[in-house]
């Protein structure tokens, strides 16, 4: 135990508060908020540029706790520095409705930058954070002004390193040179199941310096050796910094530091005493801190002095480069550009008239190209198949070359790139995308849960989109992947049929706000189909009548994407056969399911119940839409290893099988 422990008052604030709050909740995590209250102490009081009177202040710092089970360590910082966290949210730790959460939770209290938990992506999204911040100040700074200018720091401990994700994202932070990424490692040695040197022997140290990151190790505890740390790592602009601190997790509890007894569980009271004794509070009731720690802790007068400076610097900015600063302005909003409605509506008409038979990967390569130009706050990539998922245009610009560049080579990192793109929506000024084939979606799933959780727009493009990819064989035909993607709360999923709807899709994504959107596209050339003008505007209802009944209407055939072109064959068959059917596209259903009922029944009348759906995916997901009575033209196992027409065929999934289903079911 480090000397003179009982003297660190601001930093044992942390762990009272800590361990209280476990206690109370009878749940929760003290061992790292009490092991790591040094260094925060260090970095929170002396370092950090943040404002608690405005946590949004465009250039502050960033602050980013991985291995998020300490939550408590950040919601003690937020309430002693100043931030709208009061000690009764403290005491309501893990409660219903509490910004006070389990786990930190971005958008519950102010000073939450990201959502964290999930170990291994809090660093990843701090990658995203370092990435913006480097590439908007690459885009907006200037000789004279460094208009954007602030650091990254991330705490994460060993189950974060244990993650593969995280040398996913380390490995590029290094390659890129992110030289404000600033990460403390919580070097305890303890995991749930105890001692890690059983399961976790890594020389980290060399790990990180392989990755081109500057490697410092500190004891944990000793004040001055994280301050020189930090300004160590300050100094160094090309590389990130890895701060390795020796910590004993739990210090400050006589019987548990050091052991995995503190890592997920209360203290337990009589352990709660000994621990107050220790600290020097024995003489004081749970919660209560003293009015000189907070006057100490207190950073809004500091905080709100950095933002005064940053706003003279940033009227300066206006005045010598006002059509800047107006765009920077705009983007940090989160903004589109003005014309931003008229530039996609010309584009989609274009769309309709040159009437183009493509793939739909394509079609969207297009569309990024045409509106991309337009769109300076778009920031895209892909996990090493840009020249498969069609994401590269002749303006991009990669970053690794471009101080503000607007394209990422991601290389094989599929988990990493969506986290990353969700740390780099969360900076703000940024539209971010990444792209792989829809079945290593896979590898990035929690990922794109964390962009739904966190309300982010992120917009995800998933080429290779079913058994249509054909030879590559059933490792990587999706047939399960949609339907995830379809039942994940607060995410939009498009299946575009041709360049009209792949259009509208990507003016969707780029309007959503507050959640993530993915684009699910071809591989093979899909058919263009023909549309009227009110066509064309409900696509951006998710669903509508693409075909029309010829007579009183008796079956409705619904399909997405690459099989709408079979439902259009079918549909003209059974027409001149006297049948009354229509064709419902439905790239995203989603949005659909909340229009309002008039649309919804007017698209799909509920007293026609012979319906089918036709969807080269997992059938399951679609007798939502059609009933059980209805028939699903669609996957119930794996695909196979041949051409593509050779795989539908084998499958049933053909316009022949919709007209049978369609005549059995009338």
């Amino acid at each position: 135990m480090p000397t003179q422990i009982q003297n660190r008052r601001t930093a044992n604030a942390i762990r009272i508060l800590a361990m209280d709050a476990v206690q109370k909740a009878n749940s929760g995590h003290p061992g790292a908020p009490m092991g790591m209250a040094d260094i925060a102490d260090v970095l929170w009081r002396e370092f950090l540029k943040h404002n608690p009177k405005n946590a949004k202040w465009a250039n502050r710092d960033r602050f980013v706790l991985s291995n998020g089970h300490g939550s408590m360590l950040l919601y003690s910082l937020l309430h002693l520095s100043g931030y709208d966290l009061t000690i009764d949210d403290i005491k309501n730790f893990r409660q219903l409705h509490a910004k006070t959460a389990g786990h930190p939770e971005f958008g519950y209290a102010d000073g939450i930058e990201t959502t964290t938990g999930p170990l291994g992506q809090g660093i990843a999204n701090a990658v995203g954070f370092a990435l913006a911040e480097k590439t908007l100040a690459g885009q907006f700074n200037k000789p004279d002004n460094a208009i954007i200018d602030h650091y990254t720091y991330c705490f994460l401990g060993d189950g974060c390193l244990m993650e593969g994700i995280s040398h996913e994202a380390c490995s590029l932070a290094g390659t890129l040179g992110l030289g404000k990424l600033i990460v403390y490692y919580d070097d305890n040695g303890i995991s749930i199941d105890g001692e890690v040197e059983g399961w976790f022997s890594d020389d980290t140290a060399k790990r990180f310096e392989s990755y081109n990151w500057q490697v410092i190790k500190v004891d944990g505890h000793d004040q001055n050796a994280i301050r020189q740390a930090t300004k160590q790592a300050q100094a160094e602009t090309n590389k990130p910094t890895l701060i390795i601190c020796k910590t004993v997790i739990g210090l400050g509890s006589p019987n548990k530091q050091g052991k995995e007894d503190c890592h997920g569980a209360p203290l337990g009271m009589d352990e709660i005493t000994l621990v107050r004794e220790t600290l020097g509070w024995a003489n004081s009731e749970p919660f209560v801190i003293d009015d000189e720690i907070y006057q100490a802790w207190d950073m809004t007068a500091k905080g709100q002095r950095a933002e005064s400076e940053w706003n003279a610097k940033f009227a300066d900015y206006q005045t010598k480069y006002p059509s800047e600063a107006a765009e920077l302005q705009r983007r940090l909003s989160g903004d589109l550009p003005s014309d931003f409605e008229q530039l996609t509506s010309d584009f989609i008409k274009a769309c309709n008239d040159k009437g183009e038979s493509i793939a739909s990967r394509k079609a969207s390569q297009n569309t990024i190209a045409s509106l991309l130009p337009h769109l300076p706050e778009v920031l895209g990539g892909s996990a090493d198949l840009a020249g498969s998922n069609l994401t590269l245009w002749n303006g991009a610009k990669g970053v690794q070359d471009h101080a503000g560049g607007n394209y990422v080579h991601y290389g094989v990192r599929e988990f990493a790139m969506t986290a990353i793109a969700n740390g780099v929506a969360l900076h703000g000024g940024f539209i971010p995308y990444t792209a792989t084939f829809l079945m290593f979606m896979e590898y990035a799933r929690n990922a794109v849960r964390m962009s739904a959780l966190m309300k982010q727009r992120v917009i995800n493009v998933y080429t290779h989109d079913s058994i249509g990819l054909g030879e590559d064989g059933p490792t990587h035909q999706p047939v399960e992947q949609v339907a995830s993607l379809r039942y994940t709360p607060n995410h939009f999923t498009w299946r575009p049929c041709d360049t009209v709807e792949t259009a509208v899709a990507w003016k969707m994504a780029l309007k959503t706000k507050n959640a993530p959107t993915s684009l699910i596209l071809s591989r093979q050339n899909l058919a263009f189909q023909a549309r009227t003008d009110e066509q064309i505007a409900d696509i951006e209802k998710g669903a509508y009548v693409l075909a029309k009944e010829k007579s009183e209407l008796q079956a409705i055939i619904i399909a997405t994407g690459s099989e709408v072109e079979l439902a259009m064959t079918a549909y003209d068959e059974l027409s001149q056969a006297g049948v009354g059917v229509r064709v419902v596209s439905m790239p995203c259903a989603e949005i659909f399911i909340k229009q309002d009922k008039d649309y919804i029944e007017g698209v799909l009348p509920p007293n026609v119940r012979a319906r089918v759906a036709v969807e080269a995916g997992i059938a399951d997901y679609w007798y939502k839409f059609i009933g059980l009575d209805g028939k699903v033209i669609g996957m119930t196992s794996f695909g196979e290893s041949a051409p593509a027409k050779d795989l539908f065929k084998h499958f049933g999934i053909t316009s022949e099988a919709v007209i049978q289903a369609v005549n059995e079911l009338i």
